[in-house]
């Protein structure tokens, strides 16, 4: 249970700076337009449905990409953490919106919209080239050690992804009312926050995947 802990805190930390439903629930926001309440609920649960699939498919066919590559897994960790460090810093740095994004004045098709569940508003809107990459990390992450512990592990990578989902639909099914309450700044706070964590898990990540090039170089002399 320890594992399972620590890989659906990695897994839905490591994903919601990525993700960022709030920002994204702006975006949203934008290409939906002036809908009813109705058509954003619709359209959130069937995108984080959507997501939801997308990262599982992703999470269960990361190892046979890796093997088709012939990329190992200390690579995969250590490109990975990478990469989410520099996502983390580069969210710690990224300067402050002077604005939001408004609601476009015409009602859109709905039919039009329900075209559009995949792409683009699952990808790349909600996840994009990001979120694989954070995927794949994590896929890679969780499958090391005992037949227990990678049990274990994805099935907090798993549970950590649905929970991201939720956050998702949330968002989006919301979009409207929870962009007219938060504030650019405190929305602005909080992702600093975030980002700063982002930035630890990324650079945690990249030294597991370090360490353990290192101690192959060291076993191979």
């Amino acid at each position: 249970m320890t594992e399972f802990a620590r890989f659906f805190g990695l897994s839905f930390t490591a994903l919601f700076p990525v993700v960022n439903p709030i920002g994204s629930a702006l975006v949203f926001l934008g290409m939906v337009g002036a809908a009813e309440g109705s058509v954003y609920k619709s359209l959130a649960r069937r995108i984080a449905i959507a997501t939801a699939l997308f990262l599982l498919v992703l999470d269960v066919a990361g190892a046979t990409v890796l093997k088709v590559f012939g990329i190992s897994l200390p690579v995969v960790q250590l490109a990975g953490g990478l990469v989410l460090a520099a996502m983390g810093w580069n969210l710690l740095n990224q300067k402050e919106a002077s604005g939001t994004s408004e609601p476009a004045p015409v009602v859109p098709d709905s039919s039009s919209l329900q075209s559009k569940i995949f792409y683009p508003f699952t990808f790349p809107l909600t996840a994009g080239p990001g979120v694989l990459v954070v995927t794949l990390t994590l896929s890679a992450h969780a499958s090391r050690g005992s037949l227990l512990h990678i049990v274990f592990a994805q099935a907090g990578v798993i549970s950590g992804m649905i929970l991201m989902c939720v956050a998702v639909f949330i968002a989006y099914a919301w979009a409207p009312r929870i962009t007219a309450k938060v504030s650019p700044s405190t929305a602005h706070g909080i992702l600093r926050v975030i980002a700063f964590v982002l930035l630890c898990i990324g650079v945690q990540i990249a030294w597991n995947g370090l360490s353990s090039l290192l101690n192959t170089l060291t076993l191979g002399s």
